[in-house]
């Protein structure tokens, strides 16, 4: 069979076939499912669509402020004492604190007038003048007792006199002595070898024997200890202690303890009737701590006078007396030796003023 013409589509019989219903079909589908599910949606109010239940929500708010109502049995123990307060919760502190924090910083930015030296974001101004805020922001160091520059004797001069000359001399001769004392009568450092003689072989031999027997006898001898109170103790076991012997020690519990509380009210009678001489020496006492509380503080102001105080794991070595020697002394600034010591001379006063770390003198 040979294949069906085509029809032309340019005639009106060819368009009514070819039109689309699809549109039309699905609007009777829509209207269908409406009818059968009670209307359709886009028509009905919005009244009947939506709805507010609030049946439910006043039993859940109940619900929560009971559970939030609800007081353990330890708190409601407390509770019913009056004199027993109940330990207050740490967040309830951090809140308290945080607030109260807030309110100083409130308070702080309120009372400030606009020409101070806080900025807006909070933070001092570090080269402010006035140094009223800046007190926690820069720790300041604690001024020294020492002078900066310290005046020497005038026996240190270049042309002292006779007396002044020989007492600073005599000064410096005796810390000099103390130095030597020290290093004599000071404990001897331990060496390294000891000295002694090489022991041969068949001497150690003998030694090891006489040690291998004196263990035999202590050995021995500690055994028998052993044995004998192990017999002491069998005997004290089986021996029985009878009625009269424990009320005999009943007695004699009861005597002492007697003795014992009369003991006690006498030593009590007798401190009453001193109650006077007991006052009189707490008031000494008293005395007596103030006084060595005096004394402590005014030793503890010159020595910090003399030395500094302790910084690192070095102590500070005070410098040796710069004094002439009477061979040295010239009488004239034209004939005296000339000596580099002004940079020690400044380093030592940082040392002993405390600003730099005193260290120890390296030997080359």
């Amino acid at each position: 069979m040979g294949k069906k013409a085509k029809s032309s589509r340019k005639g009106k019989k060819a368009w009514r076939a070819n039109i689309s219903t699809e549109d039309i079909e699905h609007f009777f589908e829509k209207s269908t499912k409406d009818a059968l599910s009670g209307g359709s949606l886009s028509s009905a109010p919005s009244d009947s669509l939506f709805v507010l239940d609030r049946s439910k929500d006043l039993a859940v708010r109940r619900k929560i402020e009971k559970h939030r109502e609800k007081v353990l049995r330890c708190d409601s123990l407390l509770e019913k004492n009056p004199f027993v307060q109940p330990v207050p919760s740490s967040t309830l502190k951090k809140t308290k604190r945080m607030h109260k924090e807030v309110s100083k910083a409130n308070d702080a930015t309120e009372d400030c007038p606009k020409g101070d030296s806080t900025t807006a974001s909070g933070m001092d101004d570090i080269w402010d003048e006035k140094g009223e805020g800046n007190g926690d922001a820069i720790k300041r160091l604690k001024p020294s007792i020492i002078p900066a520059v310290e005046v020497e004797p005038p026996g240190c001069s270049f042309n002292p006199s006779v007396e002044s000359h020989q007492e600073v001399l005599a000064h410096a001769v005796a810390e000099e002595m103390q130095k030597v004392y020290q290093k004599e009568l000071g404990p001897q450092p331990v060496p390294l070898t000891v000295p002694g003689e090489v022991i041969d072989e068949e001497d150690m031999y003998f030694i090891e024997a006489d040690k291998g027997s004196d263990d035999d006898e202590t050995n021995l001898e500690t055994s028998g200890e052993n044995e004998e109170s192990a017999l002491d103790k069998r005997s004290s076991r089986t021996k029985r202690l009878t009625r009269v012997v424990l009320n005999r020690r009943a007695r004699q519990k009861e005597k002492l303890r007697k003795e014992a509380e009369a003991r006690r009210v006498d030593e009590i009678s007798k401190e009453i009737d001193c109650l006077p001489d007991i006052i009189h020496e707490i008031a000494k006492e008293d005395e007596d701590k103030q006084k060595r509380h005096l004394r402590r503080v005014v030793a503890k102001q010159e020595r910090l006078k003399s030395c500094p105080p302790r910084l690192g794991r070095h102590k500070y070595e005070p410098a040796p007396v710069q004094v002439l020697l009477s061979e040295e002394i010239t009488g004239s600034l034209r004939k005296l030796k000339g000596c580099c010591t002004l940079v020690k001379d400044r380093y030592k006063s940082l040392e002993k003023r405390g600003l730099v770390i005193p260290t120890v003198k390296s030997r080359k």
